[in-house]
């Protein structure tokens, strides 16, 4: 076991009845399992696989505080935070640093979808039934998130529901002291239910945070889930995120994850393709400037025959940054007819930049289409100078062609609006200008 992960244990022993008397009692359940679980677990460390670019253990050592008494430590009303997307409507809910709060348009988002905490939670049986049924335990950060958590946010749709408007949740730090928040979310999609979530992650202050993240989807038959996360936090903040999806029969499932900005960030996603005839959509880009670190191991299980999922990450690195993709798709026996892709393109636009990457297939039946790729690279050198003998300047041509390279990422995004604004939004990043809405008093 990692020194990192005993302080944490440790944490955990000295203080489980306040943790547990805090907490959704739904929670404490698996609370003594991911214990037993962390005592033997090993985080990964750099350069110990050929493609680990990132050392957990390092991201977790640092003795950052945790909420344990689960007080509402947010020092700024809902007023004073934005995200707003241009021409886009949202039932707007909150967590600052680890507690959720809706926002004055929550519970717009359709008459039988609900957003609530598990600690207020109307549907304690949903919650009971299906929180940690995808999220895996050895998973060391989900288990730490597991061994830790005392609330979360239930995303619930019934069986034949649709959310009428996008569901937006704003994650938010915001404290006087180097702070661990640990969160949780969990998506349950029923029979033919519909649901688009857009998730922010933002940052105030000049603090060292991190973010401990797991969340849980359950998208029933014939269901319909978009799901986006927008990372926008800055250089003091590290964000160990997991993803956990099953997908039942016929089910349609979009995950796009984007990092704009960060400090030092580690997503995984692990999608289980249980039902036949499901399609999956996993995409992901990232643009990281000085010593920032994008990591994003991703797996792919298709379970049933007669599926489709298409998979493309796109990084553009410049100055002393390091990203890595770490990629599976694997085919279970007696799965036939499944049409898979899976894909890396990265930019590599300074010689101090590092990239890291492994696509991987791992097939165990016939009569499949599967396939893969990964390159990295520099701009065009000759699409470069044909823009400047057209009298583009060169720092303008540069940004022309990365935001083209990030293109076909970004109109994968199934929301008009949201597309535009992502567009909007890369453009400035690659430009090097500030994102903040004008109308956020986020980083005043």
């Amino acid at each position: 076991m990692n020194n990192s992960l005993k302080q944490y244990i440790d944490l955990h022993d000295s203080n489980l009845e306040a943790i547990e008397s805090h907490s959704a009692p739904q929670l404490n359940a698996l609370r003594k399992e991911a214990r037993k679980v962390l005592e033997g677990a090993v985080l990964p460390r750099k350069g110990s696989d050929d493609y680990e670019a990132t050392d957990l253990n390092a991201a977790l050592a640092p003795d950052y505080g945790v909420n344990i008494n689960h007080v509402d430590l947010s020092r700024e009303s809902t007023t004073k935070f934005r995200c707003e997307v241009p021409n886009l409507s949202t039932c707007l809910y909150y967590v600052f640093n680890d507690t959720f709060r809706p926002s004055a348009t929550a519970g717009q988002s359709g008459d039988k979808a609900s957003v609530e905490s598990f600690q207020n939670t109307k549907h304690p049986e949903v919650l009971a039934k299906h929180y940690g049924s995808v999220a895996n335990l050895t998973n060391p950060c989900t288990a730490l998130n597991t061994m830790l958590a005392q609330d979360g946010v239930l995303i619930y749709v019934p069986k034949g529901s649709a959310t009428t408007k996008p569901i937006q949740l704003i994650n938010v730090f915001d404290a006087n002291a180097r702070l661990m928040a640990v969160r949780r979310v969990l998506i349950v999609l029923e029979d033919d239910a519909q649901a688009k979530v857009l998730v922010c992650d933002h940052t105030k202050g000049d603090k060292q945070y991190l973010s401990l993240e797991t969340v849980e989807v359950i998208a029933g038959r014939n269901s319909r889930l978009d799901y986006y996360h927008m990372e926008e936090s800055d250089e003091h903040t590290t964000r160990l995120s997991q993803l956990w999806v099953s997908q039942q029969e016929g089910s349609n499932v979009l995950i796009d994850g984007i990092t704009l900005t960060n400090g030092y960030t580690r997503n995984d996603y692990q999608i289980d393709v249980d039902g036949a005839h499901c399609d999956t959509q996993l995409l992901g880009m990232a643009i990281a400037t000085s010593d920032q670190h994008v990591d994003n191991h991703t797996l792919i299980n298709h379970n049933a025959p007669r599926c489709q999922s298409n998979e493309m990450f796109k990084y553009v690195l410049n100055d002393n940054a390091v990203g890595a993709f770490a990629g599976k798709i694997l085919v279970k026996p007696n799965c036939p007819k499944i049409d898979a892709y899976q894909g890396n393109r990265n930019i590599v636009a300074s010689p101090t930049a590092r990239m890291y990457t492994k696509p991987q297939l791992e097939i165990y039946t016939d009569d499949v289409k599967c396939s893969h790729g990964s390159t990295v690279g520099q701009l065009d050198q000759e699409a470069l100078f044909y823009m400047q003998t057209r009298g583009i300047s060169l720092p303008v041509a540069q940004k022309l062609l990365m935001q083209a390279f990030m293109s076909d990422v970004i109109d994968g995004v199934r929301l008009d609006s949201l597309r535009d604004r992502l567009r909007h939004l890369v453009e400035m990043r690659l430009s090097g200008d500030a994102m903040i809405c004008e109308t956020c008093e986020l980083k005043k």
